[in-house]
């Protein structure tokens, strides 16, 4: 018995947007509003310029390491790689953060809680599970802010090695484009059949 294993075409994914700096920006929390935080929830406060600055210079010695040994193209992709891994992971931690404060919030706001006794003291000892929700939220928004200065750290680094302005990667760019527009034009010049 033979098996036809016809397999469907695989539908191409959607595209993704690369993360940028700006998205870093606008979820993660900056140094104003981290130091709300650290006051708020009484934890440490970040020295966020010392991150930035560390992370920038650690990128810049390990160029200066490599500069004999790469060319200046392969020195560009290099960077442009550990660069991207810092901001995604720094949006990932942005994200992850603006979730912790939705749940937080409601937990915390009646309207929207549907244990009506959240906002109750806990058991002696214990703190309510609102009260843990927010100092969760706490943590990962420090967490998130310390991610921040490294991404921009990183990103003031990949600007002083390879003096371009970083930009993420994305795949396929003409590729993409030259098939989208193929595909146009194949669609169009089958329509004509109709």
């Amino acid at each position: 018995m033979t098996s036809l294993n016809r397999s469907a075409p695989k539908a191409r994914p959607a595209a993704q947007r690369a993360t940028t700096l700006e998205m870093v920006r606008h979820a993660c929390p900056d140094s104003a509003q981290a130091q709300r935080i650290s006051e708020s929830f009484g934890l440490a406060v970040v020295d966020s310029d010392g991150i930035r600055e560390l992370h920038r210079a650690q990128l810049i010695e390990s160029a200066v390491a490599l500069k004999d040994g790469l060319a200046e193209r392969a020195m560009q992709i290099h960077m442009q790689r550990i660069v991207g891994s810092f901001v995604g992971s720094a949006y990932g931690a942005g994200q992850f953060y603006s979730r912790s404060v939705t749940e937080a919030r409601d937990l915390t706001t009646k309207l929207s809680n549907d244990y009506r006794d959240e906002d109750l003291e806990g058991p002696v000892g214990f703190d309510s599970r609102a009260q843990r929700k927010r100092e969760f939220a706490a943590d990962m928004g420090l967490q998130a802010h310390v991610l921040r200065m490294a991404a921009e750290g990183a990103v003031s680094a990949y600007e002083e090695i390879t003096g371009e302005t970083w930009k993420p990667y994305e795949r396929g760019g003409a590729a993409a484009s030259t098939a989208s527009i193929d595909q146009k034009a194949a669609s169009l010049q089958m329509s004509a059949f109709d």
